[in-house]
Formats: C-alpha cells, structure tokens, sequence
C-alpha cells in the first residue's frame, strides 16, 4: 500500500468560525491549531499546509481555569539591554484580548516556515462581528 500524498492542487481550504465565548483558552487553542494544520481531513500531509481557515469571534469572551487570570505572565524582549517587559493575563485581556488566543495558538503551531504560514490563516476578533462574510464561513462546534 501507498501512502495519500497531498498535491497543491488538490488542498481544499474551508472557511470556519468559532465562538470562543465561555470556552477554555488552552482546549480552544488546540482545536484552532488543529483546524489551521488540516489535522481533521483525511488527506492531511504533514509536510504541506493542507489546513484550513479560522475566524475566531467573541475573544474577548474567553475563560481561563484556576489562579491564571491574576498570575499568568505574558512575556517578551524589546531587543535592548534591560528590555524584559512582562504583562499579567488580565492586562494583556483588557489591552488585546485577541493576542492572548493567537499567543497560545502559536505556540501550538510547529515552527518554520511551514508553521507560520499556517498561522497566517487565523482570523481573531473582538466581538461577535468579523469581516470575513463574503468567504461564507460554516460554524464550528466541538
């Protein structure tokens, strides 16, 4: 038996949305990543992006379990000596809400290039309104 290699011209992409309301943040992340690498289509290759596209709507709206929302840090470095810059989860939610979702969703993602080109296909919103209509997204539950 052979194994299905994907061609280019046989990747279909799909328009999905998801309600990140009252879900968990970590559950929700890997169901995106999931969604973004092809992983629940049966000619899923994993050297070529045969994933889909996302919209995540209402990221405002997302839940986070235990001590998290007051002790979860978010951390990166400006490139300057002392430029260490730390902001708590619950900042970093009144500030960007939508950073936090694609925050955990790559670091879900594989890296390289493959990778980030997946990620690019990931639509994050505040709100229930996004501006991909034209596209006809199917709704996504899980």
């Amino acid at each position: 038996m052979k194994s299905y290699v994907a061609k280019p011209s046989d990747i279909q992409r799909n328009w999905y949305v998801i309600d990140a309301e009252g879900q968990t943040l970590g559950r929700l992340a890997s169901e995106i990543a999931t969604l973004l690498r092809g992983k629940k289509k049966p000619t899923y290759t994993p050297h070529m992006d045969c994933g889909d596209y996302v919209i995540v709507i209402n990221a405002e709206k997302v839940e986070v379990t235990g001590k998290k929302r007051k002790e979860k840090i978010y951390k990166h470095h400006t490139g300057f000596p002392g430029g260490l810059r730390e902001i708590t989860f619950e900042k970093l939610m009144a500030k960007k809400p939508e950073e936090i979702i694609r925050h955990a969703v790559k670091g879900m993602m594989p890296n390289g290039r493959l990778g980030r080109q997946m990620y690019k296909k990931l639509k994050v919103y505040v709100g229930p309104e996004h501006a991909h209509k034209a596209q006809k997204p199917e709704i996504w539950t899980f």
